[in-house]
């Protein structure tokens, strides 16, 4: 074999595999090229999930401390109702704000229904404040201050339509 036919084919083969790999090469880029929202969707969706659940971790964190206050503070004689604390029993409190409240929105929806304007003071009801209170169970004076500020509370709820 001659010298010359040898550097042809020599010459061949490695033009030949310089060719496949610069398409290999080429090819792996241009893969990459079309797809790279993949990789973005994978990164986009492992972020949201992480901050899902970081999100959902702080949540459960504040919801226990929330329960946590309410019921170190319950055990104290404080409420969170948004009430005062002005004294008595917790049943005796919890009577006085019920009877006010749902006298209340009676009153409230009975004005609105009526199309008369916005004023609990006048209400009888509201005056009175000793609807359900029983002098065994404490006294009048602080009942009839839950009562009365239950029944402010709940005119508002009833005569905006709740």
């Amino acid at each position: 074999m001659k010298l010359s036919d040898f550097k042809n084919k020599a010459s061949a083969i490695l033009f030949s595999l310089a060719i496949l790999f610069g398409l290999g090469v080429a090819a792996s880029g241009t893969a990459a090229a079309q797809y790279p929202a993949d990789r973005n969707d994978r990164y986009q969706r492992n972020r949201d999930r992480d901050q899902d659940r970081d999100r959902d971790y702080r949540e459960q964190r504040r919801r226990d401390r929330d329960n946590d206050w309410r019921k170190n503070n319950w055990r104290k004689g404080h409420y969170n109702d948004g009430y005062p604390d002005l004294g008595g029993s917790a049943n005796f409190r919890q009577t006085a704000l019920n009877a006010g409240y749902n006298e209340g929105i009676k009153a409230g929806r009975d004005d609105r229904r009526r199309g008369r304007g916005y004023e609990y003071r006048d209400s009888s009801a509201f005056q009175k404040a000793t609807k359900d209170y029983s002098s065994k169970s404490g006294d009048r004076g602080i009942y009839q201050t839950y009562f009365r500020e239950a029944f402010a509370n709940g005119y508002a709820d009833g005569y905006s339509g709740y």
